[in-house]
């Protein structure tokens, strides 16, 4: 039984050190989502005619209150079971067929954990027209230093 224990310990490191690594690797792993960039999402918002996507923000909450963009809806970090929760609940209100954009920004693209696992979840649950705005940088850096519209506060 003791010789036993150090091989259990051994598998578990492994099998946590496997865990960690394949989320790690999936934050940066963006190849089966739907993309806009901020000039596309920023034209849908400001046309005149058509259907404006509902967004919300899977970001934490000090950065909404910083700054977001007009009309999105916070929804909880998409790393969280909570975040993905709520959006559960949210999207449990909405059509299938309904527009929605997702995005974040609190860091780098390659490096932000929210954005797969809110993306995978509304695909888990048959939505259908989800996409993520590309954020190379950050929301500062990639929207609000560009001069597109923010509000600020919950």
């Amino acid at each position: 039984m003791k010789r036993s224990l150090p091989l259990l310990r051994s598998c578990l490191v492994n099998i946590v050190t496997a865990v960690l690594l394949a989320s790690l690797a999936r934050a940066a792993d963006s190849t089966n989502m739907k993309t806009l960039t901020t000039d596309e999402l920023l034209q849908t918002l400001q046309a005149k005619k058509g259907t404006k996507p509902l967004l919300f923000y899977v970001g934490p909450r000090m950065l909404y209150a910083q700054a977001h963009i007009p009309g999105s809806e916070y929804i909880g970090q998409g790393s969280t079971p909570e975040g993905l929760q709520n959006l559960r609940n949210r999207a449990s209100k909405l059509s299938k067929t309904a527009a929605i954009v997702l995005y974040c920004g609190c860091c780098p693209w390659s490096h932000c954990p929210n954005v797969n696992p809110a993306y995978d979840l509304l695909q888990g649950l048959g939505f259908t027209n989800v996409k993520v705005l590309y954020l190379a940088n950050n929301f500062g850096a990639d929207w609000a230093y560009k001069g597109y519209p923010v509000a600020k506060g919950e």
